[in-house]
């Protein structure tokens, strides 16, 4: 049986063309990991199947694949809205100090001193830094910017992260 890939690094969008050429929208920070890749795993009505890829360019903002099993236009239809899945081992590694958002999210938020204060809802992109949403313990969400001085420590083993952020002191 073949291990359940269960990471989201793209989507069928639609064809291209009437040769069963398939048009992806990466999902992933790498999407030029798609011109490498020798196979292609994908998920549709909960099913994974693997594919193999004999022909991947990039275009406009999308990635084009074609698969040795699809054979025209029709069979490439049966695939839209297929999820493209990768396992956790198949991932990029990221550069020290950089965490994939799946992750962050659901990790629990301490302050310098222990106190439990939430934990991580959701990640923002702003496009300078990250902004985590954290759900407090109580009272409403605080939200804190993913910068060195105040992200203290990041355990993903453990499932922690300390924040020295003056908005999350004693809502523990």
């Amino acid at each position: 049986m073949m291990k359940k890939r269960d990471i989201t690094i793209g989507k069928i969008a639609g064809t291209h063309g009437n040769r069963g050429m398939l048009k992806l929208i990466p999902i992933t920070d790498f999407p030029e990991r798609f011109l490498e890749m020798k196979t292609i795993t994908l998920e549709r009505d909960g099913k994974q199947e693997i594919y193999s890829i004999t022909e991947a360019s990039p275009y406009r903002r999308f990635i084009l694949i074609r698969l040795a099993e699809v054979p025209d236009m029709t069979a490439a239809e049966g695939l839209k809205g297929s999820l493209v899945k990768a396992a956790r081992e198949e991932l990029i590694d990221l550069p020290e100090d950089s965490f994939y958002i799946f992750d962050i999210v659901g990790l629990q938020v301490f302050t310098p001193g222990g106190s439990h204060a939430g934990e991580i809802e959701d990640v923002i992109q702003t496009g300078a830094n990250d902004v985590y949403v954290v759900k407090r313990v109580n009272g409403p969400p605080v939200l804190v910017p993913a910068l060195k001085k105040v992200i203290r420590e990041v355990n993903i083993k453990e499932g922690r992260m300390v924040v020295d952020y003056p908005e999350l002191e004693g809502s523990g």
